[in-house]
């Protein structure tokens, strides 16, 4: 890769982490729970692209890129499972409480 299609990719992965913080602490508490919901969303289309990039890197029998795409799914499915205990969790502050008697 040249260095200048290096340097722009670290670019637009700064922009879009500083973008991302400001988006996220904009965010009202009453839509933080959907908010989740939504990022869990992509996470599992992180997935499927960790999965294909697999596929690909198999046919080419390159190891590191088997050991990355195998990373990835690793943390994206770690990544959506803990998304979804942290959303029912949230959304079990919600639920009314039983009376002990």
């Amino acid at each position: 890769m040249d260095t200048k299609v290096i340097m722009l990719l670290i670019f637009i992965f700064i922009v879009a982490g500083f973008l991302g913080v400001e988006l996220i602490s904009k965010v009202p508490s009453q839509l933080h729970t959907p908010l989740m919901s939504g990022t869990n969303a992509i996470s599992g289309i992180t997935i499927v692209g960790a999965i294909a990039a697999c596929a690909i890197n198999t046919q080419g029998s390159q190891i590191v890129g088997m050991v990355l795409g195998t990373i990835a799914i690793i943390f994206a499915t770690i990544n959506v499972i803990g998304g979804y205990m942290v959303t029912d969790r949230m959304l079990g502050m919600f639920k009314k409480k039983e009376d002990k008697k």
